[in-house]
Order: structure tokens, then C-alpha cells, then sequence
């Protein structure tokens, strides 16, 4: 392939993803107001940019850092003209675990590596298959990932430095006992106070950035009462200088799962992100392929300059919305003001109190878990608060990785059984026609039909053998196939299976109505090969009912040997 060829290719994949001439047309509507909601949504960010970064477990300045390169990006490259993005707690909880595993290069190298997923998964256009993730398993992982981060605060809110754990519970647990042993009020009083703000505040004077006024009066407070409390520590004066020294090819293979569940994080926050956005406004639409190739460029550019993973957060895309918002610069200005913040109060950044970052973070926990939705899904049916209650524990207990995993596997297996409960293979009469009573009785005695509904597929193909292996005493059996939604190789091959068994017993089995596409399958695996070479195959169910009459008089004439029939009582039940 040429190269000319090859640049076509590539610029017809990937031309619908760049930015187009429309996307900022909006921006002409209503700068001021789009410039008010950045700054808006930056008073809100900086605290959450800086508690994110803490946490993390590469300072502060790579939380900043975050919020302002990929907030930019972005803006820029993202399907959402609302979106905000930068560090979130969501993608904390899957950062600390490589943090301690591979130190802050691997974090780095993780955010290359998921962002070149992210890219990926844009040009196969995969952005629209995330609105089928069952709603248990976001709800259970988001309460998970609610009081993973709650566990993570603890040792800052308690004062401890040096607890130790093999998970984020265990260390929770050990900072508790620390904490026991040689209490200090300050760090806890803190702590609870700028939560308290936080959540009193919010439902108080909603539009009121109180979480960096609770940060703020924490860091004066401690400014001017010596109570021994942690700090962030003194901004490097400006980011570190790009270098790609982080990219070490045989450190791929060992670092692509932890890459793969960011890239999934990402993908999942930010679509569920920019769903949320289009509800809250009027008349926008993402584009999902669009978003995750923005999620991803961004992701490619925040390590180059020192930035953790990142995605886009429901909480500032809402303050975004909220304060008015209409186009993309409302994001970027988020992410320029975010900028000058840093540059000018850089210092003064470095003087809050890590209790008080953990108190932000508290409440902010507190903000993700919706009790109402959880309850409601709790008491909807046992299979969704299996679901639920699966998701949310195997986050707490292991990570978030694999209680998606779970959670959508045994989403599936209770949906499918739940699918094949609405099969049927149900027993129907037959229309008695031109016949006279006499011959009808006779008919009825030994012909039955029946009409097989929804899906034909291995998990309803069980049972349906096992209700075909009841019939007896009859001569003809008709299968009507006309109302069969799906079928798959399983579900052939055990039709085929039980014709076979009913004509072993002298039965004869007749199909009627077979869809077009089921009879490809069932040609393609030779099923009822035998039947269609026989003429019983028919294309509508009077035409086989017409051949099983005439079929049944001339085996009566052959042998009038009397029948112990009940046939049309037997076996007619449908399953569930």
C-alpha cells in the first residue's frame, strides 16, 4: 500500500474524530456566559485537582497539572461541548494500587498506554456499546469506588502518616488503630469541618464554591494556630520539563492490564459524563467515538508533562452546566484559569493542610452515593441486588477491574436466564375445518401442534428438548416455527435432536413457518435435512396440518388398531 494510500485511510478513519468548523459556533452565542462558568467550574476544581493528585500518590502538582493539560485537550478534541475533565477519585482508586507497585513512572507509562487504547477504541467506533452496561454495575462500582476513596482519606484525616495495608482497607484499618493509640483531635476536627461545610453549604447556597472556602479557612487557620498538621509542600515553580524517558517498551506487557481497566475507566466516566450533560441542557448531543479520541489524546498529553490519568468528571461537568455553560470554552476557560491559579498562587497552594483536602474528598463521597437509587434498585428484583451487592463488595474488597468483571458477567447469566424463561413451547388446537365432529375427534387424538415462542438459543434449549421427550401416544407432532425471535447452534442442533427422537417412536414431525434466517442455520447444520427432502417441511402451518390429516386417515386404514391417545393433554405446558 502506498503512503499516499495509507494517509487516505487514516484521514477517512479518523477524519470524522478531529475537530470540526461547527463545534465552535456555539462559542459565538454566548462567550461571556461560557467564560463566567469556567471560572466558576475552576474555583470548584482547584481543590478537587489538588485532593486527586494527593491522593494518587504523586503530589499535588501532578493533580494541577492534570486538570489543566487534559482539561484542555479535552475541551478541544471531546464530543461533548459541555464536558469537563481532569483527575477524578474514580481513577485514584485504580492509580494507588501502581503507584506502590511501580512508582510514579508506571503511573506515567499506564496513562500513554491507556490513552493509545482510548484512540483505539474511538477508530473501531466501540464509544456507543457503553450505554448497554447494566445500571446495577454502575451503581454498585460507583458506591464501591465511593468508599474506596473515604477509606483512602482516613489516614490523612486521622493525622497518620505511616500506616501500612495490602489494600486500601487494611490501611484504613491500621491508620484507625494508630490513631487509638495516640489520638490527635486537630487533623480530625479539620477534616470533619470542611466536610461539614462542603455538604451544609451545598444545600444551603448551592452556586457557592464551599469547598475552597472550607479549604481556605483551614489554611488560615492553621497559619495562625501551630496544630502540627501535614501539608502539601512547597509547587515545583513550574511543570517538569517533557520527556518520554518514561516509555519503556519491556515494562508494556507488565503495565497493559493496569492500562487496559484506565482506558475502560475513562471510557465509562466520560460517556456516563457527557450522558448526563445532554441531560441537564437543551438540544446537545455527544458523540461518543469523538469523546473517547479526545479522552484519549488527552490522556496522551497529561504524562508528558507530569499529569496523571485522566477523564471526565460528573461533578464539574454539572457545575459547568449548572453555571451556564454553552459551548467548549467554558471547559477550556476551566483549564486556563486552573493555569493561572497555579502560577500565581503556586505558594499559597502549598500551605493547605492534607486533612483538609481529605475533608473535601469526604464529602465528596458522600455527594457520589445516591441512597435513593440504590434502594430502589435494591428492591427491584433479587437478580439486580445480586448484581448490585456483587459490584459494589468486589470493589471494596479487590478492585474495580474485576468487580465490573463480575458484575457484568453474572448481569449476563441472570439475563439470559431471564431470556430463555420467556421461551415457550406451548400446546395449540387444531382448526376443525370441513371435518365432521367424528373425524375431528379422531384427528385430535392423534395429531397435536405446537408453537414454539422467543428465542431458541443454549439457554432455553434444555428445555424445550425435555418438553418435546414428554409427548406420546400420537402420530403426528406439528412444530410450528413462526414465532421463533432467535436461534443458534445450540438451539438447532437440539431440534434436530428431538426430531430424530420423535421419529424413532414412529412419530411424525412436521415444521411449518420457518423464518428465512433461522432456516439458513438450521440448513447449515443439517438439521431437518431429512424432514425437507420428505415434504414436511411446510411454509405455513394450515398447509401441515392439511398433510398431517391426510397422513394420519391413511395410516388409520392401514392399521385401525385403536390408540391409547390423551395426547392433547400431555406435555402442552409451556416453561419459564
Amino acid at each position: 500500500m502506498s503512503v499516499a494510500r495509507t494517509v487516505r485511510s487514516l484521514g477517512a478513519r479518523f477524519g470524522d474524530l478531529l475537530p470540526q468548523r461547527g463545534d465552535w459556533t456555539a462559542v459565538r452565542r454566548a462567550p461571556r456566559a461560557d467564560l463566567l462558568a469556567g471560572l466558576t467550574v475552576a474555583v470548584v476544581a482547584l481543590p478537587l485537582a489538588l485532593a486527586f493528585g494527593v491522593t494518587s500518590g504523586l503530589g499535588a502538582q501532578a493533580g494541577l497539572v492534570t486538570a489543566v493539560v487534559a482539561g484542555a485537550v479535552a475541551a478541544v478534541f471531546g464530543g461533548s461541548n459541555l464536558q469537563v475533565s481532569g483527575p477524578t477519585g474514580a481513577m485514584t482508586v485504580v492509580l494507588v494500587p501502581v503507584v506502590a507497585q511501580f512508582g510514579p513512572t508506571g503511573v506515567l507509562m499506564v496513562g500513554v498506554l491507556a490513552g493509545v487504547i482510548l484512540i483505539g477504541l474511538a477508530a473501531a467506533r466501540l464509544g456507543r456499546y457503553v450505554r448497554y452496561l447494566p445500571t446495577p454495575v454502575i451503581e454498585g462500582f460507583t458506591a464501591g469506588i465511593a468508599v474506596v476513596i473515604a477509606l483512602q482519606q482516613l489516614p490523612a484525616a486521622l493525622g497518620v502518616a505511616d500506616a501500612h495495608g495490602g489494600k486500601v482497607w487494611a490501611v484504613a484499618a491500621d491508620a484507625a488503630v494508630r490513631f487509638a493509640r495516640d489520638p490527635h483531635p486537630a487533623p480530625v476536627a479539620v477534616a470533619v469541618g470542611v466536610a461539614a461545610l462542603m455538604l451544609c453549604g451545598a444545600r444551603w447556597r448551592p452556586a457557592v464554591p464551599f469547598s475552597l472556602l472550607g479549604v481556605a479557612g483551614a489554611t488560615a487557620l492553621a497559619e495562625a494556630v501551630p496544630m502540627g498538621l501535614a501539608r502539601i509542600g512547597a509547587l515545583p515553580a513550574g511543570a517538569p520539563a517533557p520527556s518520554l524517558g518514561f516509555l519503556d517498551v519491556h515494562a508494556v506487557r507488565t503495565l497493559l492490564p493496569a492500562a487496559c481497566a484506565v482506558a475502560a475507566l475513562a471510557a465509562l466516566e466520560s460517556l456516563l459524563s457527557a450522558t448526563v450533560a445532554d441531560a441537564m441542557s437543551v438540544g446537545e448531543r455527544h458523540d461518543p467515538d469523538r469523546e473517547l479520541f479526545g479522552q484519549g489524546l488527552a490522556n496522551l498529553a497529561a504524562p508528558v508533562f507530569g499529569g496523571i490519568p485522566a477523564t471526565a468528571a460528573i461533578a464539574r461537568t454539572a457545575v459547568n452546566v449548572r453555571a451556564g455553560a454553552r459551548s467548549k470554552l467554558a471547559s477550556l476557560t476551566h483549564a486556563l484559569a486552573l493555569a493561572a491559579i497555579v502560577l500565581a498562587a503556586g505558594p499559597l497552594v502549598g500551605r493547605i493542610p492534607l486533612a483538609a483536602l481529605a475533608g473535601v474528598l469526604l464529602a465528596t463521597t458522600v455527594r457520589m452515593v445516591e441512597a435513593g437509587s440504590l434502594l430502589a434498585l435494591a428492591r427491584a428484583t433479587r437478580g439486580d441486588a445480586l448484581v448490585l451487592a456483587l459490584t459494589f463488595t468486589v470493589t471494596v474488597v479487590w478492585d474495580l477491574v474485576t468487580a465490573v468483571v463480575v458484575g457484568i458477567g453474572v448481569a449476563v447469566l441472570l439475563g439470559l436466564r431471564a431470556v430463555a424463561r420467556t421461551a415457550r413451547l406451548e400446546q395449540v388446537p387444531l382448526e376443525p375445518g370441513d371435518h365432521s365432529a367424528e373425524e375431528h375427534a379422531l384427528l385430535a387424538e392423534h395429531i397435536v401442534a405446537y408453537r414454539l415462542d422467543g428465542p431458541l438459543f443454549f439457554a432455553a434449549a434444555h428445555s424445550f428438548l425435555l418438553q418435546l421427550a414428554e409427548i406420546t401416544d400420537v402420530r403426528v407432532v406439528i412444530l410450528r416455527m413462526s414465532r421463533v425471535s432467535t436461534v443458534d447452534a445450540t438451539g438447532a442442533h437440539v431440534l434436530g435432536d428431538a426430531v430424530n427422537r420423535l421419529q424413532r417412536r414412529g412419530i411424525t414431525v412436521l415444521l411449518s413457518g420457518i423464518a428465512p434466517g433461522h432456516e439458513e442455520i438450521l440448513s447449515t447444520l443439517g438439521v431437518a435435512e431429512q424432514l425437507r427432502r420428505d415434504g414436511r417441511v411446510f411454509p405455513d402451518t394450515p398447509a401441515a396440518i392439511t398433510y398431517a390429516r391426510t397422513h394420519v386417515l391413511h395410516r388409520t386404514a392401514d392399521d385401525p388398531g385403536p390408540l391409547s391417545g390423551a395426547a392433547a393433554g400431555r406435555g402442552g405446558s409451556g416453561y419459564g
